[in-house]
């Protein structure tokens, strides 16, 4: 069984009164998700999630490490891939999509960004990161 690793992040857009969510259009299987790639040598999670971010939508992103949150799946036969998500906030509005790897891309309102995603997992992350969200911007 091979392994593989990835991370990235969901990432709020906090330079309005409405916070929102970044999400991408994959390439690779057309669905609708955050951020990520795999982990290259010698890296860090945070600098895999970093260099991604930067490479896939031209933003800058501070991260928070207090939320990790990891999603395990098979990607094909005999491949179990984990994907390590953390919290990122970013001022940067304007998005440019790296054309290999991303179709598409928008802000979505925390209210909203749940029913955009494909993936049931997605959708769990998303709650978990506007729950966090909400604890910090609470204390």
């Amino acid at each position: 069984m091979k392994r593989e690793k990835s991370c990235g992040a969901i990432i709020f857009y906090l330079g309005e009164n409405k916070p929102k969510i970044l999400l991408i259009k994959h390439n690779q299987g057309g669905h609708w998700s955050f951020p990520k790639g795999h982990v290259e040598e010698n890296e860090t999670e945070i600098q895999t999630a970093m260099r991604e971010i930067k490479e896939e939508t031209g933003i800058d992103v501070s991260i928070d490490t207090r939320f990790r949150e990891v999603v395990t799946y098979c990607p094909q036969k005999d491949v179990v891939k984990d994907v390590v998500y953390f919290f990122a906030t970013t001022t940067d509005y304007e998005i440019h999509e790296q054309q290999e790897e991303v179709c598409g891309s928008k802000w979505v309102e925390l209210r909203d960004a749940s029913n955009c995603v494909t993936f049931k997992n997605d959708k769990e992350l998303i709650n978990k990161a506007i729950e966090f969200y909400t604890n910090i911007k609470e204390n």
